[in-house]
């Protein structure tokens, strides 16, 4: 080998040795590169969690709370029957020869319906009449001559008195017979049906109309037997018929039953309205509300302010810690509620701010920031 081989050599190999050791740099220098990147990715994350978990801030609404009467009612669904409510019914037989009124009128009492045909029974009026004029004449006589002049027999006396008193009683049933052939109303209200025509044959029980009564008219409802102690005769009551709109009507129960439905487990209650209109029908339903108690100075909240939990309900307050207003629970014990009103009984107090919105997006020790209505 000559001297400049082994030179050559020798400069190869210092030459790959510098090349291999400059490989060996950079990878060292890429891993501390890339760890101190990771370190810092690092670094940043656990920043932006602390920064999260202190920054967060929730948008609700509040308001103050306050105390009021609160009543509590029991709410009902009644239904309208009228005062009066019957079907007419002929009591002589015959044709019907004359109609005095048709649906819809307003008949008073006592006013004529129909007319049955009573020419039987008026040719038997005037017999009967004649049969009692000249048996009272006879009995007259009897007793004049019997009484005055003891003229006669007692048992002549006698049977002359009972034939003058036999007679004026058949009189007096065929006259009443008589007086019926005219159908009338038994009470002043509307005849709201009609089921005979002239020509018709009516006999004893079959119906010629139906009549009904509308003022007053009669409010029915059914309690649920848990409120027993608290519905009583005078107990004031409010309706509101949903076909005839907002309006309401106020007045007292008139009628509480004294035994429990065994399939409902209701009692039947009764309350009158002046219905002069006719506006409300038979039928109608109405909601009805009875007060059950009042509550003086109550902490009433809406029930959509409070969150149902494993043990209850929690209501939200904002409160100060550190100068910062937070979200903090509060564990409440209900009372009476009213539609979507209830009284809390504790967890609350006059003057704290509860969360009415937002109250389902924040948990204990969150930070709020308080937009729209609030209390001062």
């Amino acid at each position: 080998m000559t001297m400049e081989t082994t030179t050559f050599m020798r400069t190869k190999g210092t030459m790959f040795d510098q090349v291999k050791g400059i490989r060996h740099l950079a990878a060292w220098g890429t891993l501390a590169v890339l760890a101190a990147c990771g370190s810092a990715q690092a670094d940043g994350t656990e920043d932006a969690v602390a920064s999260n978990e202190f920054v967060r801030v929730i948008n609700v609404e509040v308001e103050p709370i306050e105390t009021e009467t609160f009543v509590e009612e029991i709410r009902l669904t009644s239904v309208a029957m009228a005062s009066q409510d019957v079907m007419i019914e002929a009591e002589e037989s015959g044709r019907i020869v004359r109609l005095f009124a048709d649906r819809g009128d307003r008949i008073e009492r006592g006013g004529a319906i129909a007319k049955i045909d009573d020419a039987i029974l008026r040719a038997q009026v005037d017999q009967a009449r004649a049969a009692a004029e000249l048996a009272q004449q006879t009995w007259d006589r009897r007793k004049r001559l019997f009484e005055e002049e003891r003229v006669g027999s007692e048992i002549a006396y006698l049977e002359a008195r009972a034939a003058a008193q036999q007679t004026a009683a058949t009189l007096s049933s065929l006259e009443e017979r008589l007086a019926r052939t005219v159908v009338r109303a038994p009470f002043a209200g509307i005849l709201d049906e009609r089921h005979v025509d002239v020509g018709a044959m009516v006999g004893p029980g079959k119906t010629v109309g139906r009549m009904v009564d509308l003022n007053p008219i009669k409010i029915f409802a059914g309690v649920p037997e848990r409120y027993a102690p608290d519905v009583s005769v005078g107990a004031a009551a409010a309706l509101r018929f949903e076909a005839l709109g907002d309006e309401t009507f106020t007045s007292r129960i008139r009628y509480v039953g004294a035994t429990i439905n065994p399939r409902s487990r209701t009692f039947p209650i009764e309350v009158e309205l002046s219905n002069e209109s006719g506006a409300i029908k038979p039928e109608m339903v109405a909601n009805m509300s009875i007060t059950r108690q009042e509550v003086q100075e109550a902490i009433v909240v809406p029930q959509d302010a409070l969150i149902r939990v494993e043990a209850g309900y929690v209501a939200f307050v904002v409160v100060e810690r550190g100068g910062i207003e937070v979200a903090e629970a509060r564990d409440v014990v209900l009372g009476p509620t009213r539609r979507n009103l209830v009284v809390v009984d504790e967890g609350l107090a006059v003057g704290e701010r509860l969360i009415v919105v937002g109250q389902k997006s924040v948990a204990d020790g969150d930070r709020v920031n308080l937009v729209g209505r609030q209390g001062d």
